[in-house]
């Protein structure tokens, strides 16, 4: 038995702010963004545009990319919806404050009577949890076949645009894959599925990167006057220390658990922060650049939503083949950091 990913999709914001739009609203040129975070634009939602819309995007795409499957051409859109067992979104833009969860809006507006739909929140990790999260309930139950796990952030909402240490760096967006529980071997010869997966946390950073006013402790006050909404705050110097490390730790871990030198994996998909993270930790650990892929440049920062984003990037344009050993690994907010190992 393997648990492989069947299918992806994503959708973003029709809306590009490029960086030379950015620079007539806040203080700061195409180069000087360029040169420091890898990032040329950034998709934009419209006020109208919830998290939940963007999800549900590409949840449509990923189903719509399954029924190419053999096991699935006979079936609609709305048929394959119904066999989905679990959604699980990682997000930290939910449609609501705490209820109800972002998930079950998809759940129901995609017609899975059949799921159960559940949101977790771990910062830009949070794609790599929901996939090892999936993983282990299509494991743990013989009747779970297939789940429906998503990234979706609309990070423009929660931007001060007057930090141009931080408005810089985040788009919105939203990815998706199909992940389900096949008869293909999970160990020996043949092996496919997730291989192996990493998660861990360090709480004891959890101010580095932050949207404090809201909360139950830092709550709003009956008459108080908000002169700024929530937004994210950021320590970007040890954001960027701990990234790199994080980054390092989890390919060296992942590929020392398996066996395995960097030469076997076709592609490391990172979370898409910061092109100088990637570069300095490829650098580190004497990785060839070109072996990580990136599209920051097109998106910038989605948080959640950038690994499976570029996933199905890799995977649309014929850069991602049946059997090639992939390597996702991300850091955020909390702070969490992971990586799965996955055939492909």
């Amino acid at each position: 038995m393997a648990i492989e990913i069947r299918a992806t999709g994503s959708a973003v914001p029709s809306r590009r702010l490029t960086n030379v739009d950015l620079a007539t609203e806040v203080d700061t040129d195409d180069e000087w963004i360029r040169s420091h975070t890898g990032i040329g634009s950034r998709h934009i939602a419209d006020d109208n545009t919830g998290c939940s819309d963007l999800a549900l995007d590409a949840s449509r795409a990923v189903l719509t990319a399954a029924l190419k499957q053999e096991d699935c051409r006979e079936k609609t859109l709305e048929e394959i919806a119904l066999t989905l067992d679990m959604i699980i979104l990682a997000t930290a833009t939910a449609d609501y404050y705490g209820c109800p969860s972002t998930a079950c809006i998809i759940q129901h507006k995609l017609g899975a009577r059949n799921a159960g739909a559940v949101d977790i929140s771990a910062g830009c990790s949070g794609f790599i949890y929901g996939l090892e999260m999936a993983a282990g309930l299509l494991g743990l139950n013989t009747s779970r076949k297939r789940i429906l796990v998503i990234g979706a952030e609309v990070l423009s909402r929660f931007i001060d645009w007057n930090d141009r240490g931080t408005c810089i760096l985040f788009g919105d967006g939203a990815g998706a894959v199909l992940l389900e529980k096949t008869g293909n071997p999970s160990t020996g010869s043949g092996k496919r599925g997730i291989l192996r997966t990493i998660l861990k946390a360090d709480g004891a950073g959890a101010d580095y990167l932050i949207i404090k006013k809201g909360g139950s402790r830092n709550k709003f006050k009956a008459g108080e006057i908000i002169k700024t909404p929530p937004h994210i705050e950021m320590n970007g110097r040890a954001v960027y220390n701990f990234a790199v490390k994080a980054i390092t730790g989890i390919i060296t871990n992942l590929l020392k658990e398996e066996s395995l030198t960097i030469d076997e994996v076709r592609w490391i998909v990172p979370h898409q922060a910061n092109a100088r993270i990637v570069s300095a930790a490829a650098k580190r650990l004497g990785i060839p650049e070109d072996k990580f892929f990136l599209n920051i440049e097109e998106y910038a920062n989605t948080s959640s939503a950038s690994i499976p984003i570029a996933l199905d990037e890799l995977n649309r344009n014929g850069k991602l083949s049946r059997g090639d050993l992939i390597m996702t690994v991300g850091f955020g907010a909390g702070l969490t950091y992971g990586g799965n190992l996955i055939i492909y």
